[in-house]
């Protein structure tokens, strides 16, 4: 029976261990609290991924490591880089296939779609974090690949449009989130990210380079509107929130604000790659939003 590690419990690694175990694959899971799914197939472990040592003993004959943890948003600076360091470190030590969790911040800002080939040109503190890691990665003796995203919808979802935006407009209420409420902007299926993050781990194609999730192109005002069609809410009010109330909303909002050019540009993700060589397609959001 094949087994794999996936280090992260959030809405993608919740996903991504279920998809595994549901194909009979054993898994173990690995985040600090030991939470995780729950099926037979998924064996819960309590660890510090940024433990180098520890990790090594428990990826010791997986065939592939799936990296789907972060630091909260606002420590990406000070703890990223040795949750990383530990994770390359097992990944090398024991020679399972590395497949890593990222988004487009390490690309810095684009005149067209991202491509999953573009060079790191990262103008973000967060940015210069996701290019390192994935830079010191390819430079490494694993077999490792990237999985980009970008924001997340779906269940469990975690985003500035879920936070501030989603039950808002199902309720009827008024909404205001950064960045422009008319620039294109591609929005990924929590259930999608971990199907590509499986069929990257499956493919002897996947090594030594990145993949874009397939992901749909929607303004944030369509996107409002169709959650509100779906909810039979009345038509959503939105709002461009000011850089000022960002940074009252705390730590983790403050933290949006060096992030905001990627709402205010459209923001598209050329996942022809993925789907043409990986068979992952982009779910309909309207069948996420029913679901």
């Amino acid at each position: 029976m094949t087994f794999h590690v996936v280090v992260g419990a959030g809405a993608v690694g919740m996903a991504t261990a279920a998809r595994l175990a549901e194909a009979g694959e054993r898994v173990r899971q690995v985040t600090r609290s030991g939470s995780g799914h729950e099926h037979p197939l998924i064996e819960r472990v309590a660890a510090d991924a940024s433990d180098a040592d520890a990790l090594t003993k428990l990826v010791d004959g997986a065939e592939t490591l799936v990296q789907v943890s972060a630091p909260a948003y606002d420590r990406w600076v000070q703890e990223f880089p040795a949750l990383a360091s530990g994770l390359l470190t097992a990944a090398e030590r024991t020679g399972a296939g590395y497949v890593m969790l990222g988004n487009v911040y390490g690309y810095g800002p684009a005149d067209g779609p991202f491509r999953p080939d573009q060079p790191m040109r990262p103008v973000s503190a967060k940015g210069r974090v996701r290019a390192r890691i994935w830079e010191e990665a390819l430079a490494s003796d694993a077999r490792v690949t990237e999985v980009r995203a970008s924001d997340f919808l779906g269940q469990g979802a975690l985003s500035v449009f879920t936070l501030l935006a989603e039950q808002q407009i199902r309720a009827g209420q008024p909404v205001r989130i950064p960045g422009g409420l008319d620039v294109p902007h591609a929005w990924s299926v929590v259930d999608d990210v971990a199907a590509t993050l499986i069929a990257a781990a499956r493919s002897p194609q996947s090594w030594g380079r990145a993949w874009h999730v397939p992901s749909t192109v929607l303004t944030v005002r369509e996107l409002a509107r169709l959650v509100a069609r779906l909810a039979a809410a009345p038509e959503p009010v939105l709002a461009e929130m000011t850089v000022g109330e960002l940074r009252s909303g705390g730590p983790i909002f403050a933290e949006v604000e060096e992030m905001l050019y990627l709402d205010e540009q459209p923001l598209v993700l050329d996942a022809s790659d993925t789907e043409r060589l990986l068979g992952v397609r982009a779910t309909p959001l309207e069948r996420v939003f029913r679901r």
